[in-house]
């Protein structure tokens, strides 16, 4: 989803404005997307799907789509000729507008092909085609690449040796149409063509399973060819050989780099001619002396090879290269997002530490890396060094990042101003020192390139509150640290790795925050490829930690993700795609649980992290892994036979349905006493119980008083990973909401509050991984940009804020407003780009008026709670409440509900007895 969406719904607001253009114009269809990305490259969907909004810029409240036409052609004016159409679905009488499948004839490797859609009203008005969208295929058939995988000649690959660089020059003589370079590596690669990199992508071509799916990515280089040309690339060791995981392990995946490149040229006469990767090619090492993700990079510039990559350059005194056997058959076209840098950051002071350290302040704990301006000397040289925060008494602190070097090293060439940046490496830090540079630096030596995923930022939470607006903010940053083309788990320390339980618990959280649909899409064939043949996940994905795995709570990510994406985009073919893995997962619970249906004695992470305690008689909070082992045993059968329901399997549906009333029974007779007491009386154990469905309907209220009167006792959280992404929900639902906030607007440790005002810039991994008196947690694991905790996201925007998702019209086809006071707040504000358009959810309270202002898309419905208020005393627009919308209002809890068609509502109405 792209920005330009939220810049047609803006002028549609302004148009509404103007009743007679409301009346007069028909809608209009923009935001045009296919497989969730705008005009896509080299995609390897056969049947992609494709979605469009309705511009509400000129059209009346209540539009819906009555019917669509979409139309394809292998040319924008073929478009406008019915008899050069690929395709012409015909009038299609549905509402539907996303994820619409194409269903045209099967198209070839390499085709571009451009569509349209235009639309019908449910005023029966016909809007004017789009304009033109397009998406283009791949190389769908593996006997397509002609290109030869090749290699240098390096025989020591023990440890990170000098990047190899190749290059091939070639000429072009004819008229160019187009031109397509198909590109891979083993490890990581830089292309350019005539001098300049062909993408601004980084770290390609991703991070998979390598050995059983490598990305290549696609990249039309049409404008950048000449006369004369040439193709260079660098590798980088990456994830493929360079250190991974914690104990020095190096050359997962293999010991040897290798680069497989294809550009197709097709001349306007009709003709192509390939210049592939081959035994012509030529290889030599260059300034990048050393290069790894954990320990950083050694660049030598005065190892530079000017114009390596331009034509007429000297290779003389450059090696041949040779061809190695390695499969094509398992390189697949990307799905996800590439990695970009995004952002720059100026630093916002220079330190001098007590120790003398020359550190500058970015003011931000941020992923990437340091551009690097110095001047100085011919053999100079200036050690960058990254950490994320400072010691009690002032100093650079690296403690906490265990064996990564994370040293980046700058030598001078000594010519003018020199400007550094790495190439294959990526640091997470606020803090930088820098040693050894010649001279005196300031503030512009410096500056931070912020890297993640490109994902399109989706949510926009705030309110009256300013800690919880920057607790806001940073789950957005420690999301944006962590979303690097896997979900990582922190991205400074020797790890990095797509830990599955942290993304499971926090996937609800990123699907608000960013647009995260195709990111998780690609993750999650890595983790079917990954899952082991017993049906265990890993982990971590892609898993370099040597097929450990079926730990409960992690492996669940196989069906819980899945699950979260359906809800949040309406996505049904990822069930499709996935479903196999979901149910070997399922199969392996049941192998492990046996008849009684209690999966009993397994090793698990249990709830990772949860509260402690010092005290003697131990007050802290331990729940039995073996009641949240079962708990998720059930909830995740209990998925299993809605996700099979949902693709029509009838008789998985049934069956897993059947499965998961045993399970709950089994837990009953179990793990809960006949008063409603579970055998660990944990805040953790019950918000399980009660989010799961796990009690019967006469306990449920027992236990919910059990988990506030826990919450009350202690006066804070006791969760670890997998109690706190559940305990505000569950407390908000029971009729607890007062402790919810409570728990939300706690300042002081345990609570997510406290990392704020103790300056944090992005969530911790532990609630007190730095303490009130500045010393830290245990330096092995103690991370402070880690996402999971921030999973409370997840409450703010559909508790607090009150945009929800229908389970039954999934994707926000129709929305659930229901938003709530408490903890002082005076006003909310958030908003949510879904694939419809933007909702909006603000509300504000001024005196004893409550004033709720929402925004419904175009082509959604959906059903608004207004707390406190009855239907006599509402105003909507400035008006009472009339016609249908007075006709839908009912009662609940104190409110009313009124059902809306889309539109910009503006609610206002007073309510007694506010606090």
């Amino acid at each position: 989803m792209k920005k330009k969406y939220l810049i047609f719904s803006i002028v549609t607001m302004m148009c509404c404005s103007v009743a007679h253009f409301k009346l007069m114009a028909a809608v209009q269809v923009a935001g045009l997307v296919c497989e969730y990305l705008d005009n896509p490259v080299g995609i390897g969907a056969g049947q992609p799907r494709l979605s469009w909004q309705l511009s509400a810029a000129s059209s009346d409240e209540n539009v819906m789509q009555a019917a669509y036409e979409i139309r394809v052609a292998g040319s924008v004016s073929d478009l406008s000729k019915k008899s050069r159409l690929i395709w012409d679905s015909g009038k299609v009488d549905s509402d539907r507008s996303v994820d619409v499948v194409y269903g045209g004839p099967a198209l070839k490797s390499m085709q571009r092909v451009y569509w349209q859609v235009r639309v019908w009203d449910n005023r029966n008005k016909l809007s004017s085609w789009s304009e033109p969208a397009f998406w283009e295929t791949g190389i769908l058939d593996p006997g397509m690449w002609k290109a030869s995988w090749i290699s240098s000649l390096e025989t020591d690959t023990a440890w990170s040796k000098p990047c190899p660089y190749f290059r091939k020059e070639f000429p072009v003589r004819k008229t160019v149409k187009s031109a397509r370079v198909y590109v891979t590596s083993r490890g990581l690669y830089e292309l350019f063509l005539n001098g300049e990199k062909v993408s601004q992508d980084l770290f390609t071509p991703g991070w998979t399973s390598y050995n059983k799916r490598i990305q290549y990515q696609t990249y039309d280089v049409t404008g950048m060819l000449r006369s004369q040309n040439c193709l260079g690339a660098i590798l980088g060791d990456g994830w493929f050989r360079g250190n991974i995981g914690w104990a020095g392990q190096h050359n997962y995946y293999g010991d040897q780099l290798a680069f497989l490149a294809q550009l197709v040229i097709t001349y306007s006469d009709g003709s192509t001619e390939i210049i592939a990767t081959g035994k012509d090619w030529k290889s030599k090492t260059g300034a990048i002396l050393e290069s790894d993700i954990y320990n950083g990079e050694t660049y030598d510039a005065r190892m530079e090879m000017p114009g390596w990559n331009k034509t007429g350059f000297d290779d003389s005194n450059w090696a041949n290269v040779k061809e190695v056997s390695f499969p094509v058959n398992i390189l697949v076209a990307p799905q996800g997002v590439p990695v970009r840098a995004v952002q720059e950051i100026k630093p916002v002071k220079l330190l001098v530490t007590p120790k003398g350290e020359k550190v500058f302040d970015m003011g931000q704990n941020m992923v990437g890396w340091i551009r690097l301006k110095v001047q100085g000397k011919k053999g100079d040289r200036v050690v960058l060094k990254f950490a994320e925060v400072l010691d009690k008494e002032g100093n650079f602190y690296t403690a906490n990042l265990r064996s990564a070097k994370a040293t980046d090293t700058y030598i001078l060439k000594g010519d003018g101003e020199e400007v550094y940046e790495p190439h294959f490496t990526f640091h997470g830090f606020r803090f930088v020192e820098l040693d050894e540079f010649p001279g005196t630096p300031d503030l512009n030596a410096v500056t931070g390139i912020v890297i993640h995923s490109d994902m399109e930022q989706t949510g926009t939470f705030a309110c009256s509150d300013s800690l919880v607006t920057r607790l806001q903010h940073n789950i957005q940053w420690g999301q944006r640290g962590n979303f690097l083309d896997v979900p990582t788990d922190c991205p400074q320390r020797d790890e990095r790795l797509g830990w599955t339980g942290d993304a499971q618990v926090f996937s609800m959280t990123a699907a608000y925050n960013f647009d995260v649909a195709p990111f998780y899409t690609k993750w999650l064939k890595d983790v079917a490829a990954d899952q082991l043949p017993d049906g265990r996940v890993p982990h971590v994905i892609p898993d370099v930690l040597k097929k450990s795995g079926g730990s409960t709570a992690w492996a669940d990510v196989c069906i819980i993700v899945p699950w979260t994406m359906y809800l949040s985009y309406g996505d049904k073919r990822i069930l499709e795609e996935q479903y196999p893995s979901m149910k070997a997962w399922v199969e392996y619970m049941k192998g492990r649980a046996g008849d009684d249906n209690l999966w009993t004695g397994d090793d698990h992470f249990g709830d990772w992290l949860a509260f402690a305690s010092t005290r003697s008689d131990y007050t802290g909070a331990t729940t039995e892994k073996d009641l949240i082992a079962t708990a998720y045993y059930c909830y995740s059968t209990t998925l299993l036979g809605k996700i099979a329901g949902i693709i029509g399997n009838k008789a998985d549906a049934e069956q897993y349905s059947a499965l998961a009333g045993k399970i709950k029974k089994a837990f009953n007779a179990e793990f809960v006493t006949p008063n409603g007491r579970l055998v660990s009386h944990t805040q953790t154990a019950y918000a399980l119980a009660l989010s799961f469905n796990l009690l019967p309907d006469e306990l449920i209220p027992k236990a919910a008083g059990y988990l506030a009167n826990d919450v009350k006792s202690f006066g804070h959280l006791t969760t670890g990973f997998v109690g706190t992404p559940l305990l505000c929900k569950t407390l908000s639902d029971h009729g607890y909401a007062d402790l919810a906030f409570m728990l939300l607007m706690r300042k002081a440790y345990p609570s997510w509050l406290y990392p704020v005002t103790q300056g944090a810039t992005t969530i911790w991994e532990r609630w007190d991984g730095q303490k009130p008196d500045g010393s830290f947690q245990d330096v092995g694991m103690n991370s402070f940009n880690h996402y999971a905790y921030g999973a409370i996201g997840e409450w703010l925007y559909t508790y607090v804020a009150g945009i929800n998702i229908d389970p039954a019209n999934p994707g926000y086809k129709h929305i659930l407003l229901s938003p709530h006071e408490g903890g002082g707040l005076t006003y909310v504000n958030a908003e949510f780009l879904s694939m419809y358009g933007p909702i909006r959810s603000d509300w504000k309270q001024e005196g004893n008026e409550f004033i709720y202002d929402v925004v419904i898309p175009a082509n959604t419905t959906a059903t608004v709670s207004l707390p406190g208020a009855d239907a006599g005393s509402v105003m909507v627009n400035a008006a009472a409440l009339t016609g249908k919308m007075k006709e839908t209002a009912r009662p609940y809890d104190g409110g009313i509900k009124v059902d809306l068609g889309s539109g910009k509502y503006q609610f206002r109405y007073p309510v007694s007895g506010k606090k």
